[in-house]
């Protein structure tokens, strides 16, 4: 079988995606899975440097082009965002469902043959609902609030372990709140402003504001924030992240769950992470041939901004 990673990147955002392309389907080895080749490859903000980047949010697709990198072989494990991946972009975040085929002949397939999670910014619970797939591992809220399978999972080579749960950010859930409302309350003058409350995480998102209006959604967002320290700002698609100034992320949300799965330190198993967004990135950090892109990506933007 021959295989090939494929780089999609946006010229716009700098975002990259990465994904595996198996071109013929290969022999199943004993205990279900199968090895493949794999390829090796190498502020605090004033308010308009805000709306810049709330300009620069929503990437679009690129064509792709192929990379070249040294041939091993490997076990596969699958790491999903949702939002724009698994599902559209849509208007109404509550109404962000995945087509039948993309669950049953995707998703559970998939999970069929490989350890399978979704990784996302959402609830966890919202995104369960969505996709309601018992097998698969759920990181939601960023990656700081963490559900797995139960013990039997025939992915988890501890038999003995409990189903997998684990949430690094709980003392925050009293403040997560009180800013929900705060935010509420604030942006309700600003039409099409809605916040979601994701938990360990509040989402403003601002996909139906007039961009005219994108400056005064700026200030109000501030104006909360200014008053929570250990809460920090990060960006996503149309949409303002808010979350605990805490080392957790995406990328620390894949280790985890790696390990969990008793891969840590394997160095024959081979994690295919697919995501559209800027926080996705964080995930493409910790392995090894994403890691490399996102540098590349960055000595870009820095490139430019010196232009």
């Amino acid at each position: 079988m021959t295989q090939q990673n494929v780089v999609v990147s946006d010229p716009k955002s700098g975002i990259n995606r990465a994904i595996t392309v198996a071109q013929k389907p290969p022999v199943a080895a004993p205990g279900g899975y199968i090895p493949i080749p794999r390829r090796r490859i190498l502020k605090n903000l004033e308010i308009n440097a805000w709306v810049d980047s709330m300009r620069a949010s929503s990437p679009t697709h690129a064509k792709s082009t192929p990379s070249l990198a040294e041939e091993h072989s490997s076990w596969i494990s699958c790491f999903l965002d949702y939002d724009g991946t698994l599902s559209p972009i849509v208007d109404d975040p509550d109404r962000a469902f995945m087509s039948d085929s993309v669950n049953e002949k995707t998703v559970r397939k998939l999970a069929r043959y490989f350890p399978t999670a979704i990784v996302t910014g959402r609830c966890r619970d919202k995104v369960y609902n969505f996709v309601r797939l018992a097998e698969l591992y759920y990181a939601g809220s960023h990656g700081m609030d963490i559900k797995g399978p139960t013990r039997d999972s025939k992915y988890n080579k501890d038999k003995t372990a409990e189903a997998v749960l684990f949430q690094p950010a709980s003392e925050f859930l009293p403040m997560i709140d009180e800013v929900y409302e705060k935010l509420v309350e604030k942006t309700k003058s600003t039409p099409g402003a809605r916040v979601e409350n994701n938990k360990f995480c509040l989402s403003v998102h601002f996909r139906c504001v007039d961009e005219k209006k994108w400056s005064e959604l700026a200030q109000q967002v501030k104006s909360v924030l200014k008053d929570y320290p250990k809460l920090r700002r990060s960006q996503g698609r149309k949409v303002l992240e808010i979350r605990p100034d805490i080392k957790w992320d995406k990328g620390k949300a894949l280790e985890f769950l790696l390990e969990s799965l008793g891969f840590a330190n394997c160095n024959d198993v081979f994690p295919v992470y697919i995501g559209d967004d800027k926080t996705d990135e964080d995930a493409f950090k910790v392995m090894e041939f994403l890691q490399r892109l996102v540098e590349l990506k960055q000595v870009s933007l820095r490139t430019r901004s010196r232009v």
